[in-house]
């Protein structure tokens, strides 16, 4: 016997860590598709990043442990509509002396195995059981919303490190422009054709692109890192990029009515989602309030066996089935105040429902404005690129014919890195807000 109650002990344990669904709640899987790749050395696309992100990010796994947790507590809403039994045992050593007689000692023992199973509630049941659901669809729904704000925020890090790589390309080539000309001012001063002030002002001007180049180095380290945080290693781990192929097709967009775009985030936002689902769960719960006022009926039934150890006295059994009604009478207006709290609470979550279409939508509105404007900032910062490289040619060419002086030409330089700069900044800021866009609709 106690082999087996040894071994039923072990079973109980050892269920939960198998994950034993016998009710068929846990649906949501963890991400898939991990890959296996040394980040240190390999290249690494925007897909990659994401990857390894929705498999490294400790948020997102403790988001996805609460989704489990739900999805348990789910089965317990449901584990009210199968029967509970319960078994008893006792073992007693009783003694006992009547005066002027001798001692005598028991050693009772009994066992007893005790079953319920609940009939009807007036739909409590039901309604709690579908409270409960609508709650695990909120909070795998909210996971989801999670999983996209990670794909935000590594693709925001990624086009962030990618700008700043082309920002230090940029800084380079004027510190290229900025040498020639100091040059050409060298070379003129030593011919006598220009003053000393010529070729101290180009040589300054030149130590400042050589500053903008360091800092432009920094920017990349300080990217970088961020990048590497957010895929959970540590910030001086060497990420290098496999630069995308730049093409119409990442700057624009597959839909440009704004209205539309509104609709579609008022169906697709996870956010959305979880907040009906939210909505759905807190109209259940008035119900199971009310219900929780009515009688329930339940099934009851029990088998007992008792046993003295006395040849003298046989063992004894004890069966007994029936149904036992339960009605609250009185709860000292609990339930009533309880009615009332589900109440109060469903008309809270209707209005939160309203404050949050009103903020997607707002959202929207503003990504979609935000890109609008990015996309001709951009349109602008190329027609500025190719007059300040056209201004740099002549400004260039005046100074060596001897017919411009040395402010015009490093005026003009000046202009064409800001142009450079300014483009690269335009670009970037057109992905990221085409990615923000992209979010705010629930894409």
């Amino acid at each position: 016997m106690k082999r087996y109650i040894t071994l039923l002990a072990l079973v109980c344990v050892a269920l939960p860590a198998a994950a034993f669904d016998p009710l068929f709640t846990h649906k949501t899987d963890a991400p898939k598709g991990c890959i296996d790749k040394d980040v240190a050395t390999e290249e690494l696309t925007l897909d990659d990043l994401v990857q390894i992100s929705l498999c490294n990010n400790p948020s997102l796994s403790a988001g996805y442990m609460g989704v489990k947790a739900s999805e348990a507590e789910l089965g317990q809403a449901r584990a009210q509509y199968l029967p509970t039994v319960n078994l008893k045992g006792t073992g007693d050593i009783t003694g006992k002396k009547l005066e002027g007689g001798s001692y005598a000692q028991d050693e009772p023992y009994a066992g007893k195995a005790e079953a319920s199973w609940l009939l009807f509630d007036f739909g409590g049941r039901e309604a709690r059981t579908s409270s409960v659901r609508n709650y695990v669809d909120a909070a795998r729904y909210s996971y989801d919303a999670s999983i996209q704000d990670a794909v935000l925020a590594v693709q925001t890090a990624y086009l962030n490190l990618l700008a700043a790589q082309e920002s230090l390309i940029s800084a380079q080539a004027s510190l290229d422009t900025y040498k020639q000309s100091s040059q050409e001012a060298e070379k003129r001063y030593k011919l006598g054709m220009v003053s000393l002030s010529d070729k101290l002002q180009a040589n300054t001007r030149y130590e400042q692109a050589s500053l903008a180049v360091v800092q432009a180095e920094n920017l990349i380290k300080q990217n970088r890192g961020s990048l590497a945080v957010l895929i959970n290693l540590s910030p001086d781990t060497p990420i290098t990029l496999k630069k995308p192929v730049y093409g119409e097709d990442m700057i624009e967009i597959a839909n440009d009515d704004i209205s539309s775009l509104m609709e579609t985030a008022l169906k697709e936002r996870a956010e959305i989602h979880a907040q009906r689902s939210t909505q759905q769960a807190a109209k259940k719960n008035v119900t199971a309030s009310k219900t929780a006022m009515l009688p329930t009926i339940s099934a009851t039934g029990s088998v007992g066996y008792g046993d003295n150890w006395k040849r003298s006295n046989p063992y004894t059994t004890n069966n007994s089935a029936g149904l036992l009604v339960t009605m609250p009478l009185f709860t000292g207006f609990s339930n009533m105040y309880q009615v009332q709290q589900a109440s109060y609470k469903y008309y809270q979550e209707v209005e939160n429902m309203q404050v949050l279409k009103l903020q997607v939508q707002n959202e929207v509105w503003r990504a979609y404005q935000n890109y609008k404007t990015a996309l001709r900032s951009y349109e602008i910062s190329q027609a500025v690129l190719e007059s300040a490289e056209e201004n740099h040619r002549v400004a260039f060419r005046y100074y060596e014919l001897g017919k411009g002086d040395i402010l015009n030409l490093l005026s003009a330089v000046a202009q064409l890195a800001d142009a450079r700069q300014n483009k690269i900044t335009a670009f970037y800021s057109l992905l990221l807000s085409k990615a923000n866009l992209y979010r705010s609709i629930g894409k």
